[in-house]
């Protein structure tokens, strides 16, 4: 079984999708961390039941890692793209603990397993060989925390609560398919739209918010 582990917005630059979110949600999230082993950086915050949120950026001072980056982030000109549509909460994690039977089965959609970081194994990733989101983002990215039980403790708390999230897709039956033959618990709720489009519904101390 899959289940949900983290929504992703994925900016231009990490300072536009902390303003984003700020404009959405009215917080501050935090920064995070450098991906040196990945060259991007992120920031993070809870948004309960070890769900989290992620902002995450190519990092213009950070070593191209030698394959393709996750989330897309190689692919500037389609981020950008994405974001001036409004497509910012643009992806997902699931994970898992059995992520190599889920490759064998589905590895066309979700690619290669990457343990990271390079030279220390602390969790592994599923990134396509071409670094694009999975079926453009309708299909989570697959973590394995690897046993660390402890890393939620880690990202801030300001309050905020998952409340509801929602893909617009144009072929919505087909998406649950896969949701169902993965056995995902917390998928996003999938509804008919012309353009794949997330949205989330999170509550913050200040009442609940619409994520973009």
């Amino acid at each position: 079984m899959l289940k949900l582990d983290h929504l992703t917005v994925i900016a231009p630059t990490l300072a536009e999708g902390a303003l984003h979110v700020r404009d959405c949600l009215g917080l501050e999230v935090p920064f995070g961390s450098r991906h040196d082993y990945m060259g991007t950086h992120n920031h993070r915050l809870q948004l309960g039941g070890s769900v989290y949120l992620e902002i995450v950026a190519l990092d213009p001072e950070g070593t191209a890692p030698g394959r393709a980056r996750w989330f897309g982030l190689d692919d500037q000109a389609q981020v950008r793209a994405d974001w001036d549509a409004g497509r910012r909460l643009r992806g997902w994690v699931a994970n898992s603990r059995a992520l190599d039977a889920v490759l064998a089965a589905q590895g066309a959609i979700f690619g290669d397993r990457v343990d990271l970081p390079a030279t220390d194994p602390a969790f592994s990733f599923t990134i396509p060989k071409d670094g694009a989101l999975p079926l453009d983002g309708a299909a989570p990215s697959i973590i394995d925390h690897r046993g660390d039980c402890g890393y939620i403790a880690t990202i801030p708390d300001l309050g905020a609560r998952l409340v509801s999230f929602t893909l617009e897709h144009p072929d919505p039956a087909r998406i649950m398919a896969l949701f169902r033959t993965l056995e995902i618990d917390r998928p996003p709720a999938v509804i008919p739209g012309p353009q794949l489009r997330y949205g989330a519904r999170i509550d913050t101390p200040a009442g609940v918010k619409t994520l973009t």
